[in-house]
């Protein structure tokens, strides 16, 4: 299934896109996805549901986050071997953990503003892992037994200040108001049977920046599940987003950030794409 949520900011109803890419409104049947609404059992019952049966959704609409409610948004640092490369930095031995914070998530196509002062904002697509069953000190064998489903993300970054302004801490630079579009959908784990074998890739203005494989990452999405639930308990809700291929600004050459009026437009095979304004 591919889980969404429709309409004006704050008054996001419920959907899923049909077999021919329609938005179909649940919110008849329930309120919101939130993440009681993402264990085993709740989404067995969704998928019973006929789409045919439900209302088709007409028009344009906006697109907000898949699902309400996340606890925690976990992001992991120079996941990909030639982005760290790109970056100047170290290879890591075990996966780099920071935290953006849940205020920071948005839809997928909303615009992004730029933060005061900002010269040196930035792009990364990313893979989202989305939790479903509660994980602690989970195996690397039963790690994706805890998963929900898959989404695209953007970690929009400001490179001063995650870097020159932040002390150490990454959050700093990656946590500004709408550093976090997620989506269109949250895709259940049941239509990804490989999540370390999707392309992504992100555009600027219509010029191809990045474009990768999650096969190429340094650890995979079960690895990274058992690493972070035996750091925190992770709630279902809670989000993980996986590290970016390379060619994000910070790493041309001279470096290219973004500005006012420019365009991002990101996919992954399978999970849907995003376009965002900076503004």
């Amino acid at each position: 299934m591919k889980l969404l949520r429709f309409g004006p900011e704050g008054q996001e109803k419920p959907g899923l896109l049909d077999a021919e890419g329609q938005i179909r409104d649940l919110s008849a049947l329930l309120d919101d996805y939130t993440p009681r609404l993402l264990g085993r059992e709740a989404l067995q019952a969704l998928a019973a549901i006929e789409p045919a049966r439900l209302p088709l959704v007409q028009g344009p609409v906006r697109i907000g986050m898949p699902w309400s409610g996340m606890s925690k948004f976990v992001a992991i640092g120079l996941n990909y071997r030639d982005h760290a490369e790109e970056a100047g930095m170290p290879i890591p031995k075990e996966p780099i953990l920071f935290a953006k914070w849940p205020s920071c998530a948005c839809g997928p196509d909303d615009d992004i503003p730029l933060p005061e002062g900002s010269t040196r904002m930035d792009w990364e697509v990313e893979l989202g892992i989305v939790i479903g069953e509660r994980a602690r000190n989970v195996s690397v064998a039963d790690a994706l037994e805890h998963v929900a489903g898959y989404c695209l993300a953007n970690d929009v970054s400001e490179r001063e200040y995650q870097i020159e302004r932040s002390g150490g801490q990454w959050s700093k630079g990656k946590g500004f108001d709408r550093f976090g579009p997620i989506g269109p959908w949250l895709v259940t784990r049941d239509e990804v049977p490989d999540p370390q074998a999707l392309q992504l890739w992100l555009d600027v203005n219509g010029e191809r920046r990045q474009s990768g494989s999650t096969r190429t990452m340094i650890f995979g999405c079960a690895e990274l599940i058992s690493h972070c639930s035996r750091v925190m308990t992770l709630e279902p809700g809670d989000l993980i987003i996986t590290g970016t291929p390379p060619g994000v600004g910070m790493g041309m050459k001279p470096p290219r950030y973004l500005k006012a009026g420019d365009v991002m437009e990101l996919g992954i095979e399978g999970l849907g794409v995003q376009r965002q304004r900076v503004v």
